[in-house]
């Protein structure tokens, strides 16, 4: 996630915030002592974000939640801040974390634009992090030595998205909409990219996220009369752009990245013209166990502690805290020690081996969804998947 502010539908943010509170019970104690160390969660948490972020909260705490059940010699407390995703308010938090609740590490930010501006602060403080949703590429090229992140970056989700068109969609003509934003424009370009590693033709247009006539745009994808269309951006706006598409008499196949992973672009396409369309992710949602039993085992575990089924960057939480509690459980429990045995963790996760590789994730496996109805159920990684 790149936006600082993302839309999420009532729903899923009622339902968050209810199990939320549910989580809280498990522990945001302050500090902690001898025989505990406090690991924090950063992210918006409270605001109209939180519907995105408090999914991987609640990976990460039931991760603790776990490890503290087995009343290990060293406890962790996670400790959360709610940034609301805002970098001027991220940016106090993590000074306050580090000098006053004297955290060990740090389970995020969520978004890479506090990312960006918390990263300086962590790097003097020499508190390790591990973001599980921070996918821009950018953050990994700053030579941070505390920084991490669990999921893949953009340049490796819309590589991924290039090849899946070309190889599983079989897509000899391409055209590319973004929205013009940091996360949309330099996605949308790496899909264009790819498309054309694989021999497709391509087109690009950009679109006003503000707007709501998007007939320049309709009338360009007609006349080119491409075999597929992505669109670089988030579902609020894909949803009224697939609508106008398929209004407009345009049949080719729809596909978006993470931003869209959402049931609201469905119903910003009006139902029915979202149906089979793909949406890419550099995460792992699959209640099912379709792509492993850790997976199921996993979404089964989270629906039990949290009433819900696992959502966007849920297995990815897991997998950060899953990071610091193998440290913690090496016998690291200071801050820089934890970050030297994090460079060489190798553990089998939810989402994938946790396994860094100068911050970034060696595992790079990007996965595909399909929207059916208001669900979106999981085809298999971009990589393999074929589709009809």
């Amino acid at each position: 996630m790149r936006r600082n502010m993302m839309r999420v539908t009532g729903a899923v943010a009622v339902s968050a915030m209810m199990a939320l509170g549910a989580a809280a019970c498990g522990g945001d104690d302050d500090g902690g002592s001898g025989d505990g160390v406090t690991i924090g969660f950063m992210g918006d948490l409270t605001g109209e974000n939180s519907g995105i972020v408090i999914p991987p909260k609640q990976g990460a705490q039931m991760a603790i939640d776990e490890y503290n059940a087995t009343n290990p010699k060293v406890k962790i407390t996670l400790k959360t801040y709610d940034s609301q995703g805002k970098g001027e308010q991220a940016v106090p938090l993590a000074k306050n974390a580090i000098t006053k609740d004297k955290i060990v590490g740090l389970i995020g930010p969520a978004f890479s634009g506090e990312s960006a501006q918390v990263g300086p602060v962590l790097e003097e403080g020499k508190i390790p992090s591990v973001s599980p949703s921070a996918t821009n590429s950018a953050l990994g090229k700053n030579n941070w030595k505390y920084w991490h992140r669990i999921v893949g970056n953009d340049d490796v989700q819309g590589s991924g998205v290039g090849e899946f068109m070309t190889r599983a969609l079989k897509a000899k003509k391409v055209f590319v909409v973004h929205d013009n934003s940091e996360y949309g424009k330099p996605l949308g370009e790496r899909v264009k990219q790819a498309a054309e590693t694989g021999g497709a033709t391509t087109q690009v247009d950009a679109i006003d996220p503000e707007g709501s006539d998007f007939a320049s745009t309709v009338n360009k994808v007609k006349s080119f009369s491409p075999d597929a269309i992505f669109f670089g951006g988030y579902y609020a706006e894909g949803g009224k752009v697939l609508k106008q598409l398929r209004e407009g008499g345009v049949k080719a196949r729809f596909m978006s990245g993470d931003g869209s992973l959402d049931k609201g672009l469905a119903a910003g396409a009006g139902g029915k013209n979202a149906e089979g369309s793909i949406i890419a992710c550099p995460c792992l949602i699959d209640p099912t166990g379709k792509a492993g039993t850790e997976s199921k085992t996993f979404a089964e575990k989270y629906k039990a502690k949290f009433k819900a089924d696992p959502a966007i960057y849920s297995a990815e939480g897991y997998d950060s805290a899953t990071a610091f509690i193998e440290a913690v459980k090496a016998g690291k429990t200071k801050a820089e020690e934890i970050n030297e045995f994090i460079k060489t963790v190798n553990k089998p996760g939810v989402s994938k081996v946790v396994k860094f590789e100068n911050g970034e994730p060696a595992a790079k496996d990007v996965y595909v969804y399909d929207v059916k109805g208001d669900t979106l159920p999981l085809i298999g990684k971009a990589s393999e998947a074929t589709v009809s």
